[in-house]
């Protein structure tokens, strides 16, 4: 007899093909759905491969670092109270891809000279002949870094597939020409040029600072007033040139530092080497009268000036040849104080001849004016130094500021030593803590340094330096105007071409910064009553800085402060010098 099992197969054989075709549409099903999800996977990285192939194809022509997504923007600059000075911000150029209409099609659709004659209307600071040469070049090459929105929808409209915009990451430098030179520029390859950019450059796209921006000493609202006083000095006397400086006297933080004429770092492609120029740092002069101070200081220090009544004859000096005399016959005698005052040469050059030449080589390399000055810039001026022992001569001529050459930053950090109790600092543009400023190198003795505050506000108060006085502020300073040396021995044959300088400090009872302002070059105008020299035309800049800068520092202006110059003003007769 069958089994159950047999007979109920063979009554029911329906059942066993329905399972196997339930089993076989499940497995079709699972397949079918793989193949969707493996489809779904392959067309998403398809379209992954090509995003990026476009995100990459439209960050420009130049692919690399500059471009690239993964490499970090360069890090901000900004100044000691955090304004941003320079920073990185996505834009567009305007690129030429002549290949853009196919690889034997021609480059444009209109004509170079058609295209370049609207790109110049577009862009009226871009040189017609230089978009022509490019265009008829037929070179994939940029035509501008930076390019506004509006600007773009005028060269959209131009109907020129080979005009393109790349979208990339741009220096931008928010307070336009300000710093310029402390600054510097970005060039074409993203590199620093000049200034702390160049200085910085390694640490500013350093993917692991990217994030931290560097502060930098400098203050911006004192650098806009430097720079706007130096520019009205300038026009006033239609000078070639200017140069300034705000120095803190304390920790040697270069708080301002201008020169004139400027640039636009945020047209690096325009610039030029005599903007580029730093005359603060770079440019080396014969800065007069403002060495006088030295010279006493050093003389005090020596202990060859004990008693400020002791008189020196003041009639024109003769040696070897050579006659040493003043701008002006202030009598038959000075004293020191007088001297400073009415700006001896004569007085001076017998001063530093008790004190010899040796001592007073030593004060000048103590104060590191025979090499260039400790600052981060690239560009640093290498003095002028009279080499060897420096004979009788030589050493008068030093005295007062005649046969040897610094930069207006020397000028600066050597009277911070005048003044701060004797020690002379590197000057830096980095913000410095105050707790952490450099011990720096005495030069002077604390009593020295105190004794030339006192002189030095004399000057301001009796002398030469009236104008630069700043109400409250209790400047202190010397006037310095130098006949500019004709180079190769030929002496000083322009006898209207001077450099004018004034060097200060205020105020004057607790220094706190110097400022230097200098003008290349200055003629006699109106607006100076007629005259050249540094007591017409620098002062005045001085006494503005002093007056728009000090309470944005920290400093409070009072009438009823000043430094105690009581045993002094005995011994001055008030007057003119240089």
């Amino acid at each position: 007899m069958p089994s159950a099992a047999t007979i109920s197969g063979t009554r029911h054989p329906g059942r066993r093909h329905l399972a196997n075709v339930r089993l076989l549409s499940l497995q079709t099903a699972k397949l079918r759905l793989l193949w969707v999800v493996l489809g779904f996977v392959f067309f998403t990285l398809t379209a992954f491969v090509r995003i990026a192939q476009l995100g990459y194809a439209a960050q420009g022509p130049d692919h690399g670092a500059a471009g690239d997504a993964l490499v970090p923007p360069r890090a901000e600059i900004t100044d000691r109270n955090g304004v941003p000075l320079a920073r990185a911000f996505p834009a567009y150029s305007l690129w030429f891809n002549p290949k853009a209409l196919g690889a034997k099609g021609l480059p444009l659709v209109k004509t170079p000279e058609e295209v370049a004659h609207a790109l110049a209307l577009i862009f009226p600071d871009e040189d017609y002949g230089d978009l022509l040469a490019k265009l008829k070049a037929g070179n994939p090459t940029y035509l501008r870094r930076r390019v506004l929105p509006e600007q773009a929808n005028k060269v959209h409209a131009l109907g020129e597939p080979a005009l393109e915009f790349p979208r990339e990451t741009q220096r931008f430098y928010p307070q336009g020409s300000l710093a310029a030179h402390v600054l510097g520029y970005i060039d074409e390859d993203g590199k620093g040029k000049l200034g702390m950019e160049q200085v910085l450059n390694a640490r500013l796209i350093d993917p692991a600072h990217r994030a931290e921006p560097v502060a930098l000493s400098i203050d911006s609202r004192a650098q806009g007033a430097m720079e706007d006083e130096l520019s009205r000095g300038m026009l006033e006397t239609h000078a070639k040139g200017a140069a300034g400086i705000i120095l803190d006297v304390d920790t040697g933080e270069v708080i301002a530092m201008a020169s004139l004429p400027s640039f636009d770092p945020n047209r690096g492609d325009l610039v030029r080497n005599a903007l580029a120029f730093n005359r603060a740092s770079n440019q080396v002069y014969e800065l007069g009268s403002t060495f006088k101070p030295f010279t006493i200081a050093s003389a005090i220090d020596a202990g060859v000036v004990t008693d400020m009544a002791v008189r020196y004859p003041a009639t024109p000096l003769k040696i070897d040849g050579y006659t040493i005399h003043d701008s002006h016959a202030f009598g038959a005698s000075l004293n020191v104080p007088e001297a400073l005052i009415h700006s001896s040469n004569i007085v001076t050059a017998e001063v530093s001849d008790k004190l010899g030449g040796q001592r007073l080589r030593n004060t000048m390399i103590a104060l590191h004016m025979n090499a260039r000055p400790t600052i981060e810039l690239p560009a640093k001026g290498f003095p002028i130094w009279p080499k060897g022992e420096w004979p009788r001569l030589r050493t008068m001529t030093v005295s007062f500021g005649h046969g040897i050459a610094v930069t207006p930053l020397h000028l600066a950090a050597g009277y911070a030593a005048l003044v701060n109790g004797g020690i002379w600092r590197p000057t830096t543009l980095y913000k410095v803590d105050p707790a952490h400023a450099p011990a720096g190198q005495r030069v002077f003795q604390a009593s020295t340094s105190a004794r030339m505050r006192q002189l030095l506000r004399l000057i301001v108060v009796d002398g030469t330096g009236r104008k630069a006085e700043a109400s409250g502020f209790r400047v202190g300073g010397k006037t310095g105007s130098a006949e500019i040396a004709g180079g190769h021995g030929a002496g000083y044959k322009n006898k209207t071409a001077i450099i004018a300088t004034f060097a200060a400090a205020f105020p004057m009872d607790h220094p706190r910064y110097v400022v230097i302002a200098m003008l290349d070059e200055p003629k006699a105008t109106q607006s100076t009553s007629g005259q050249r020299t540094a007591a017409w035309n620098t002062a005045p800049i001085v006494s503005r800085v002093v007056a728009r800068t000090g309470p944005l520092l920290g400093v409070v202006p009072d009438a009823k402060r000043d430094v105690d110059v009581s045993d002094l003003t005995p011994l001055v007769a008030s007057g003119e010098g240089e």
